[in-house]
């Protein structure tokens, strides 16, 4: 039976309200051996009645002494920007003494960067307060143009919905893609999009702009064993290709070759967390054709090959 992991979500007044609902909406999700995979606590420096960025106050009646207990430490985005919650920031400081992993949705990441804890090391925030916070904080290595960022025991994500990316992310790295995938299917989000090892900055799929594609998405995600072209996803979306091209790049950032390709190699990193497939009969599997085309994919878009992938995160019994 896999142990449940105690997560608390911080609530530093005025709080986000979205920022907020992301744990709990998919950390709620995971099961895992017929139990639930996570206990989300929310707490809050001063019990009671908490200001949100909205107008409204919720009622949190934890402290953060439900940080002493957590594995991993939530900080929703909140403000002042400027001065974060004394306490909060203390909190945080303990928490990594202590070895948690600690996120940040938003401008969350104001709060580990006033603990020191950003400090020489990679992180972003959401885009408008980028410059705020490089100002505030030089010494924090700010990355542009990603949804979220590891590293070491720190994950901090840019605004708004990224936070749904790095909670996902979350999710595969404690129970797999499978696991995650499943959850972000459940929440009727992107599929999971994750990125590479203990240290490192993530660049997934741009966010999806339009749903007039959803079917044929959908139905490519079903045959990815299939050799598909572009003529056949022109063919299933009922429009010619040069149509199928224009509208799937508006819709999704990328053409529909480089869609299909970013879609197999996770499928691939899926199959090798969770099954023992022969390499030349997973990469039949997942559509890139032989083995040799499965690690070439699999180093330019993980720095590791597919047995070395295997060994680090395969999720089978006795693995």
């Amino acid at each position: 039976m896999t142990a449940v992991r105690r997560v608390a979500v911080i609530a530093a007044p005025p709080v986000s309200l979205f920022n907020l609902a992301i744990p709990e909406l998919l950390l709620a999700k995971v099961e895992v051996d017929g139990g639930p995979g996570y206990e989300t606590v929310v707490c809050t420096p001063a019990p009671g009645p908490v200001a949100t960025s909205g107008g409204l106050d919720l009622y949190i009646p934890r402290g953060l002494d439900a940080v002493d207990d957590a594995d991993t430490v939530i900080l929703a985005g909140s403000g002042p920007v400027d001065a974060p919650e004394p306490r909060v920031v203390e909190t945080l400081r303990r928490a990594a003494a202590e070895g948690k992993r600690i996120a940040a949705i938003c401008t969350g990441s104001f709060g580990l960067a006033a603990a020191g804890l950003l400090d020489g090391r990679s992180a972003t925030t959401y885009w408008a307060y980028r410059e705020r916070l490089a100002a505030l904080h030089p010494d924090v290595d700010l990355q542009d143009d990603v949804l979220f960022v590891q590293d070491g025991q720190l994950v901090t994500s840019s605004g708004y919905a990224a936070g749904i990316d790095l909670c996902l992310h979350l999710i595969r790295t404690d129970h797999g893609a499978a696991v995650a995938n499943t959850v972000a299917r459940l929440a009727l989000v992107a599929p999971v999009r994750p990125g590479g090892q203990a240290q490192f900055t993530l660049t997934p799929l741009p966010p999806e702009r339009g749903v007039s594609f959803a079917a044929t998405r959908a139905w490519a995600m079903e045959h990815l064993d299939r050799p598909l072209t572009l003529t056949d996803l022109a063919r299933q979306a009922g429009v010619s290709v040069r149509t199928l091209s224009r509208r799937f790049h508006a819709e999704t950032g990328v053409s529909p070759l480089q869609w299909l390709l970013h879609q197999r190699v996770e499928r691939a990193k899926e199959l090798l967390e969770t099954t023992a497939l022969p390499m030349d009969v997973l990469a039949r599997a997942c559509g890139l054709g032989t083995a040799d085309s499965l690690r070439r994919h699999m180093l330019q878009r993980t720095g590791l090959t597919p047995s070395a992938y295997r060994a680090s995160f395969s999720r089978l019994t006795g693995a």
